[in-house]
């Protein structure tokens, strides 16, 4: 259908008859009704839809063309404004109504493309996004990676689709690169950390070591002073017996050389001394034999102790151990749970707003904003 350029509009010297007549514009309001009914909208090709703006501007065209008819004719006759009035604004309000009735489908195709132009460039800021995951870990950036690479970019991003593989391209490019600094940084922390922990174990070898040494080193000289100090008392006890044995020996000598008639009885008195102090001697010096016995058992002893007091010590430091790799698996295993639970709070967050049928990434986007407190008096609970 071809559309009239043709504008309705009243002729200035029929102005007041038609104004003033009972049915007033309504003939002239009919033709255009008339043009408006005649016409079939198609927003489906480029020609339809400049149709469709073309006869709303003639409408409105029409409008302003009658209106101002009646504002020259209000001008002239001062005595019927009223009047003209009132019919101009029931034109005005009808002539806009069906503006807006012609227009409706060109509005609704506007809308509809905004939205489709608004869900591709959502998808684009989206990959984006992605761009701003740089600091994360390793394993964090290898999920963002997974996910960029499962998003197919093809005809269904329309003429965003350049765009959307050029965002891709260039997100997927920042995060390998991110990927493989956070991957020799995590590489050389854990050579680092392995490293502290071989020093601590030679540290602490050398540490057992060093003690047992010194334990050893104390256990024999307290050994040997034990033993000295038995051999210096057997030696003390063995020379009083000796002593005690002259001075036995010489009284009897004195009381020999006093009374010869008892020097029979004296000799074997002498001999039976004598006799005893050899038996005193002999068992002085068993003594002393047993003296160094007992001491080389009491050394013995004391090295045994010290041996079981450095066991004691390394299985105490190993149990140290044990029990600090345990709280570190432990804050290890708390962290994760920590995590996963977020990411289930996170998740059920973005189901339950996906209910309002808004997009996934439009839900993603508006957790972030309050997960990162940019939504007032509003906060996620974990």
């Amino acid at each position: 259908m071809t559309v009239s350029t043709e504008v309705v509009t009243v002729p200035k010297e029929n102005a007041l008859q038609v104004f003033s007549a009972e049915q007033g514009l309504d003939p002239y309001l009919a033709k255009i009704r008339q043009e408006i009914d005649g016409f079939v909208p198609d927003v489906s090709t480029a020609k339809g839809r400049k149709e469709i703006a073309s006869i709303a501007y003639k409408v409105a065209q029409s409008k302003t063309a009658l209106d101002n008819v009646g504002k020259d004719l209000v001008a002239e006759l001062k005595e019927v404004p009223k009047k003209i009035d009132a019919e101009r604004k029931r034109m005005r309000d009808l002539l806009d109504s069906w503006k807006d009735e012609v227009r409706a489908p060109l509005n609704e195709w506007e809308a509809a493309e905004a939205a489709r132009v608004a869900r591709h460039q959502a998808n684009i800021d989206y990959m984006k996004l992605r761009l701003e995951c740089r600091d994360l870990d390793a394993a964090e950036l290898k999920s963002n990676i997974a996910t960029l690479e499962g998003t197919i970019i093809g005809e269904h991003w329309e003429e965003f689709e350049a765009e959307a593989a050029r965002v891709k391209d260039k997100a997927l490019t920042a995060l390998r690169d991110a990927l493989a600094i956070r991957e020799k940084h995590e590489a050389e922390l854990a050579a680092i950390a392995k490293f502290q922990a071989e020093q601590a174990v030679r540290e602490q070898k050398e540490r057992e070591e060093r003690i047992a040494k010194e334990a050893a080193e104390k256990a024999h000289r307290e050994a040997e002073a034990q033993a000295q100090a038995y051999r210096e008392n057997v030696a003390r006890e063995a020379a009083e017996a000796e002593a005690a044995a002259k001075r036995r020996e010489a009284e009897l000598v004195e009381k020999a050389a006093q009374a010869q008639r008892q020097a029979d009885q004296d000799k074997r008195d002498a001999a039976a001394a004598a006799e005893q102090a050899r038996l005193n001697a002999d068992l002085a010096e068993q003594r002393r034999i047993a003296a160094e016995k007992q001491a080389e058992l009491d050394r013995v002893a004391a090295e045994q102790r010290q041996a079981e007091a450095v066991e004691r010590a390394a299985q105490a430091e190993r149990q140290r151990q044990s029990d600090e790799q345990a709280r570190v698996e432990a804050e290890a295993k708390a962290r994760e749970a920590d995590r996963a639970h977020k990411g289930a709070t996170l998740k059920a967050a973005k189901e339950a707003i996906l209910k309002t049928g808004i997009t996934e990434e439009q839900a993603v986007a508006v957790i972030k904003m309050i997960a990162a407190g940019k939504v007032p008096a509003i906060s996620i609970q974990y």
